[in-house]
């Protein structure tokens, strides 16, 4: 392996192998790669052993198996297996190797004194096989058609997409997907204030924004500086993929992806999903290849456009890509099962007896993020409230910001009309010595801290607040649950408090009589609120 995503590639190949005790695998670092760091993590992050390249130069191997035919991988002594770095072979790198070829193809790094170095190349469409005998005549029958261990992790995966939106807690929202590949034409060289510019124009409650950054890339920046860079729109909710799995997860529970030419973008579309380009790859993409035909058939996001294209905020419905992905994957379904007999071949041994299947991809095991800050654009029309929250940062004009104290910046609780914390359960793990105060007296107390505060509330729970208007008696909120076919969806409590603040404050007079129902637009889905009078166990609730 010379990189983090050279290895990510064999980990999804390596399930040939299980349950078989003659067979014992161990890695390598191939010298000479700029992504080499991250590499030797990500075997200890997998609990695989690794020995030096040294050692690896002096020992025989029964099977070399390597995702990039790069370095001095004619220096180890045994048959080579060469997998696809990727989609496909859609990019060339005007400074590597032969112009205009990608490796997977080029004979600068596929040749050893004129002859193929690989003993089986292990390639995922026919069309592939035609590309690599153009250029190399002799590698054909060395090439078989064996599908993509990677596409095959994410089909057996799509059960899990509710899961998997569960724990991102994506909830009813549409979820945006952005990826970059690396390199000077990838999405976050070339559009680095995209993902803040989203941030700021898809409201909070609609739309779930997360980033797929290319392995390189995090070995390139380093996670700390990466999401220093990325911080307003991490701030704002984005979620920042993994770099192994996780990236793939994130396609499985997608709405639609906004993308650079990184084989992200084939993978989404083998699921069909609406694809939107950033931006085209330049020189680096493979003229006529399918990634090129793809980025050249769908919507192109410009920069700085006043409009943004409708598949980032249309209904839910097919993206009319999965017949360019048919021009990069074949044997979808069926890749370890081609594999395993080819690569058992190879190592003179037969087969276990029982069959292999990709391992489905974990559930993300992350909580997920909330802003502490929001700008909220408000009103109502016809008697219904309608509700956007943003960014603090995000461009007037809006009605009110929000923020919630324990957690927002000094500056956004003292700027904000809507002040709101979230109660938790007193916890005797934290010591039996605390402090509490009610919900009642806190949000009458919270007015004299923060002069600017006009309504202070307490969620209570996924469905209750209590909420008080500076100098009125407090009073209990109830956000009823939406429909959406069979499907029953929740709303962010504090979404709600936003939309009560705005009917409040279009009561300046303060004749809001009790009990009400609201009716309330809170991202894409609409919800009955309902207005009391607070309980006694309500006012008392500690917080």
């Amino acid at each position: 392996m010379r990189s983090a995503a050279a290895l990510h590639r064999l980990l999804d190949l390596l399930p040939v192998f299980e349950g078989d005790d003659r067979v014992r695998c161990r890695f390598t670092l191939v010298p000479g790669s700029h992504f080499a760091a991250d590499a030797l993590a990500a075997v200890d992050a997998a609990g695989a052993r690794c020995i030096p390249w040294a050692q690896a130069l002096a020992t025989p191997h029964d099977l070399i198996l390597t995702a990039s035919p790069k370095g001095g991988l004619d220096g180890l002594r045994g048959r080579q297996v060469l997998l696809p770095h990727g989609a496909g072979f859609n990019k060339a790198l005007p400074q590597e190797g032969s112009p205009e070829l990608p490796s997977g193809l080029d004979p600068a790094f596929l040749l050893n004194d004129g002859r193929p170095t690989a003993a089986l190349h292990a390639l995922a469409h026919p069309d592939q096989v035609e590309r690599l005998a153009a250029r190399i005549p002799d590698a054909r029958r060395h090439a078989v058609v064996a599908g993509d261990p990677t596409l095959d992790r994410i089909l057996e995966s799509l059960d899990r997409r509710p899961a998997i939106r569960s724990a991102l807690g994506t909830g009813g929202r549409r979820l945006v997907v952005l990826s970059s590949t690396w390199g000077p034409q990838s999405l976050l060289a070339r559009r680095p204030e995209l993902p803040a510019e989203l941030a700021a124009r898809l409201p909070y409650d609609g739309y779930q924004l997360a980033l797929i950054v290319h392995p390189n890339e995090y070995s390139r920046t380093g996670s700390f500086d990466l999401a220093r860079r990325l911080r307003p729109a991490l701030d704002a909710g984005m979620v920042l993929a993994a770099p192994y799995e996780e990236w793939a997860a994130l396609l499985v529970a997608g709405d639609v992806l906004v993308t650079d030419h990184g084989s992200v973008a084939l993978y989404a579309a083998a699921l069909d999903l609406p694809v939107v380009a950033a931006c085209d790859g330049a020189g680096e993409l493979v003229p006529d290849s399918p990634m090129a035909r793809l980025l050249a058939s769908v919507p192109h996001l410009a920069p700085a456009a006043p409009t943004l294209p409708e598949e980032l905020g249309g209904p839910d419905r097919p993206g009319g890509t999965r017949r360019f992905a048919e021009q990069a994957f074949a044997l979808t379904g069926r890749s370890l099962e081609t594999l395993r007999p080819e690569l058992y071949k190879l190592l003179g041994l037969a087969p276990p007896p029982y069959p292999v299947r990709p391992r489905p991809l974990p559930v993300p095991d992350r909580a997920p993020h909330t802003p502490a800050a929001f700008a909220v654009r408000a009103s109502i029309e016809d008697g219904r409230i309608s509700v956007d929250r943003l960014p603090p940062w995000a461009d007037p004009p809006f009605h009110h910001r929000a923020a919630e104290y324990g957690r927002a910046g000094t500056r956004q609780l003292q700027s904000a009309a809507l002040l709101y914390r979230r109660a938790n359960a007193p916890a005797p793990a934290a010591g039996w010595h605390q402090e509490y105060r009610t919900a009642a007296d806190w949000t009458a107390e919270v007015f004299e801290e923060y002069p600017n505060c006009r309504t202070a509330a307490v969620v209570l729970s996924p469905t209750s607040c209590l909420l008080r208007r500076d100098g009125d008696a407090p009073f209990s909120v109830h956000l009823a649950p939406a429909r959406a076919g069979t499907r029953i969806l929740r709303a962010d409590p504090a979404a709600a408090l936003s939309a009560v603040h705005t009917w409040i404050a279009a009561h300046p007079d303060g004749r809001h009589p009790l009990p009400a129902t609201l009716t309330a637009r809170l991202g894409p889905t609409t919800h009955q609120i309902r207005l009391e009078p607070a309980t006694e166990a309500e006012s008392g609730h500690l917080v």
